[in-house]
């Protein structure tokens, strides 16, 4: 037997072990699981981002289980099983890619991406959005929503356009706060949203900047405090000044590693 799947068929047959015997796994549900898949999943998100090969190959073992395990109980309630669900994404990927399977031609990724969304809109969607989780955290949703619109041409014509757009919020932005308006809300979000769609021609992902930069903080903050400690001070009496020197002193040192 292919190894690949003497392994797969090894985790579905400890999964039924599991399942039967344990008294926490015979205890999970759909809804018990749900939180625990999240958190599972911004593991893996945590590990890709430090490029930890180890990390990233157990984290997707957690959610290969936990994949299984909702196929699991799918099976038990008489409504689907991992057999099921394996047959329909693949027949999926089938229809979604006629460039391999039919005898579609496409030039690029952006026409893979533009006929991605057209089949859907065939396939009975009712709108391009329609596919983007409302639970998605905000500056992911953003950048998701930017990318199926612009699967279907609404899109900027290039990179100038989107640019201006980003200055026209921040005027905007500053603007409302002057004036100590109600919309300075609503005009933040627009600048971030206009922020995000420029991030795409940058080739750059948001989310993952934004992470490095917070973990960048992190470490720079720590290591703040530990010089501050070195040097006997407490910071919960310092002010901006004083702990702005060692701040700097930390960048220094965090260059230099």
């Amino acid at each position: 037997m292919d190894s690949r799947l003497a392994a797969f068929e090894r985790l579905l047959n400890i999964m039924d072990e599991l399942r039967e015997k344990c008294p926490w796994d015979k205890k999970q549900t759909f809804t018990t699981l749900r939180t625990l898949t999240i958190e599972e999943t911004y593991e893996l998100a945590d590990a890709i981002l430090t490029m930890d090969m180890d990390a990233i190959k157990g984290e997707i073992g957690d959610l290969f289980l936990h994949l299984v395990f909702y196929s699991k109980l799918g099976e038990e309630q008489g409504q689907f099983n991992v057999t099921d669900v394996l047959n329909q994404i693949c027949e999926k990927l089938i229809h979604r890619h006629p460039h391999i399977y039919g005898d579609i031609t496409v030039k690029d990724e952006q026409e893979v991406k533009e006929n991605w969304e057209k089949l859907k809109l065939q396939e009975g969607k009712k709108s391009v959005l329609e596919g983007v989780p409302g639970a998605l955290p905000a500056l992911v949703k953003a950048t998701r929503i930017q990318e199926k619109v612009k699967g279907i041409g609404f899109e900027w014509e290039d990179h100038e356009g989107v640019w201006e757009k980003v200055e026209e919020e921040l005027r905007e932005l500053k603007t409302e706060v002057d004036s100590k308006s109600d919309k300075i809300e609503e005009e933040f979000g627009d600048l971030l949203f206009s922020l995000v769609n420029f991030s795409r021609y940058l080739n750059v992902s948001p989310e993952d900047a934004l992470a490095k930069t917070n973990n960048k903080f992190i470490e720079r903050f720590q290591l703040m405090e530990q010089l501050i400690e070195e040097n006997n001070l407490d910071i919960r009496y310092m002010n901006l000044n004083e702990m702005d020197k060692f701040w700097e002193q930390a960048k220094i040192l965090k260059t230099k590693r």
